[in-house]
Formats: C-alpha cells, structure tokens, sequence
C-alpha cells in the first residue's frame, strides 16, 4: 500500500514538472533562430486564457485566408502572461518581465510586437495615442494595423483586403 502511494505521488510529481510552462526567454530565442533561418519576423503575442480579445485575435490570425498571410510573413511566437487563480500555472515564467522590457506593462491584452530576425523591435501594438491596438476590431483599428504590417512586411492589396474582411468586426 505504502509502495503505491509513492508511486502515485511521483507520478504526479513528475507530471507536474513535465507540465512546467517554457520560460518566455525560450520562446523568444527558439522564435528567432527560426526567423534567422527562413528570413522572418517573429511576431511576438502577449496573451492570458481568460482574455476573449486574445482567443479573436489568435483565431483571426487561424482562419484559412489568414494563416497564408500571416506564415509567409511571421514566425508568431505566444507568450502567457497575467494569468489568475489556479490557471497562473499556465503562464510563462519571465513573460511578465518581457512585456514590461517592451513597454507594454500597461497596455493590456493582446500586446503584441514585431521583431527582426536581428532582434531589433519593428513596431508594436500601439496606436499614434499610445493606446494598444489589442486585437484590432473597429475599421480605424484595423487600417492602423494593416499599415502597421504593411511597414514591416509590405502586404498586396488583396491580403490588405483580406485582413480587413476578417478582423472589422461589423
């Protein structure tokens, strides 16, 4: 009996630390090597599970007109941050400290920024007010988030066009 208990609790044990989220350093590094190696940028996503404007935006960025769009540009790499109660296990350790190093300890979520392959920041989710685009919905939020794309990676008239069909919320 007692030998099974100890089984038991190692396994929890070591499920607990095989469950252990990746430190936000890791993510960013793996992102860029890979950025490096296919002539990217890493479009670096903070986001938590309770945020609805996250899941839009994440799904936004899935659906199949976008994917194509998004992949040949981005290496997108996600980092969890701001998690509560029990589901602060899901965050990514040093994610916190990476979003305020970037500015956007006060922005709210998604804050999201594109970064070089050469690590240098190329723009982020703030508007010309200084507020975070988050997860662009209206036509005003949408066209600065084209541009901002744009800037970075320029985009053709129709991925402009199918940008704003998925992501103006009507």
């Amino acid at each position: 009996m007692k030998y099974s208990k100890f089984i038991i609790i190692l396994g929890l044990l070591l499920f607990q630390l095989g469950a252990a989220q990746e430190k936000a350093d890791v993510i960013v590094d793996k992102a860029m090597k890979e950025a490096q190696a296919n002539k990217k940028n890493v479009l670096l996503i903070f986001h938590a599970s309770w945020c609805q404007w996250c899941r839009l935006m994440e799904k936004n960025m899935e659906r199949p007109e976008m994917r194509p769009v998004f992949e040949k540009r981005f290496v997108t790499a996600y980092v969890d941050v701001q998690e509560v109660g029990e589901k602060k296990r899901l965050e990514n350790p040093g994610g916190q400290e990476l979003m305020n190093r970037y500015k956007g300890e006060k922005a709210g979520l998604p804050f999201w920024l594109i970064i070089s392959p050469k690590g240098e920041v190329m723009t982020d989710s703030f508007n010309a007010k200084g507020g975070n685009l988050g997860s662009p919905a209206t036509q005003e939020e949408v066209s600065v988030f084209i541009a901002k794309l744009d800037q970075v990676s320029p985009l053709s008239a129709e991925e402009k066009k199918k940008i704003e069909n998925v992501f103006v919320k009507k």
